[in-house]
């Protein structure tokens, strides 16, 4: 038993440090190339390098072939699926590639994008949707997961060849924009999807497959080492890199891991985000207008389009705070899950 957890700590280790040296090189990089954004939360609107998430998915790669490596020369007994990993890693990969599409759209002077104006301009709108389907090519392809899924209060559904053709990459553009859609503030991003992925670790180890542990562990791994970087003053801006590809990842954990139904439960924040959004027609901004004691006034009054919204008119938040209260939002639905899991609502 020892041995067989210990083949899946060495990936993630090397996946933590693997991202923790690569968020300087790619820091420098992109402030170099000019893949920057503006941090509008700041009164004097600081230019930082975009694009981090290409770190996290190194380390989350990186990962993956530690392990894959270490099972084709025999070092030990695999006990995860080879055929699942390759997968998932060139799944994220593909993804990642579309958010840097995004993020290296960067304009001389601000223009107006979703609510706001910013340099960084990125894909259209419908764009987004039409190229997050790469992503679940990989995952289509193996026919990845079980064609039976026990759903949240629905109960057990087949859904045969459905599901890798159809449920698979609705789940893969619907999860990458979703996630996409609930930033703006220093760590909120980061600080969520760490809380994300400790969930599905913890999950899988109780009630999952030695797959889903192993994905788990690596994306929480590289997750802990770029959080440091994000948490307030941020040091570099996540990016649609980031936002899609822990997307992707989220998404490919839950199949392969056979966590649909609670990967659901956890994932409501960015479900509620998404219809809040929907409601202005997507053109809504997260964020706050700054005042002078360095707290936030909600953008457009009583009016929600936004968890940070909520969290604004509740009380008067400074920008750790607001990504504080989301990440304890994200806490409760977790518990909420591990809950319904308990009682065997799961």
């Amino acid at each position: 038993m020892f041995s067989t957890y210990f083949t899946l700590i060495v990936p993630a280790l090397i996946a933590f440090i693997g991202a923790l040296l690569a968020i300087p090189f790619v820091r420098s990089y992109m402030l170099e190339s000019g893949v920057i954004s503006l941090d509008n939360n700041k009164k004097n609107k600081p230019i930082l390098p975009a694009s981090g998430g290409i770190a996290v998915g190194f380390g989350f790669i990186l990962g993956l072939l530690v392990y894959i490596f270490g099972a084709s020369y025999h070092f030990y007994i695999p006990v995860a699926s080879q055929r699942f990993i390759f997968a998932t890693a060139l799944s994220v990969a593909m993804i990642v590639f579309v958010g840097f599409l995004d993020d290296i759209n960067v304009k001389k002077k601000a223009v107006k994008t979703t609510g706001m104006k910013d340099i960084r301009k990125g894909l259209k709108q419908w764009q987004k949707p039409l190229f997050t389907f790469i992503g679940a090519i990989p995952l289509m392809v193996i026919a990845a997961g079980t064609y039976t899924v026990d759903l949240p209060f629905v109960g057990v559904v087949n859904f045969g060849i459905f599901y890798p053709l159809v449920i698979i990459p609705l789940a893969i553009i619907f999860v990458t924009n979703a996630f996409n859609i609930l930033g703006g503030f220093d760590g909120i991003a980061a600080g969520s999807a760490l809380v994300l992925s400790l969930a599905l670790l913890i999950y899988a180890f109780f009630y999952g497959t030695y797959t889903g542990i192993l994905l788990s562990a690596i994306l929480f791994a590289s997750l802990l080492a770029f959080l440091p970087f994000t948490i307030f003053p941020a040091k570099i801006l996540p990016g649609d890199t980031f936002y899609f590809g822990i997307g992707a990842a989220f998404v490919a954990i839950v199949i392969v891991g056979n966590m649909e139904a609670f990967g659901i439960i956890i994932f409501i924040p960015w479900i509620i985000e998404f219809f809040l959004h929907l409601k202005k027609k997507f053109d809504v901004t997260d964020l706050g207008k700054l005042r002078s004691d360095g707290t936030f006034e909600p953008p457009y009054g009583k009016k929600i389009y936004s968890w940070t919204h909520l969290i604004m008119n509740m009380k008067r938040c400074k920008e750790w705070e607001v990504s504080l209260y989301m990440w304890i939002i994200e806490i409760g639905f977790v518990i909420l899950a591990f809950i319904f899991k308990l009682f065997g609502l799961l």
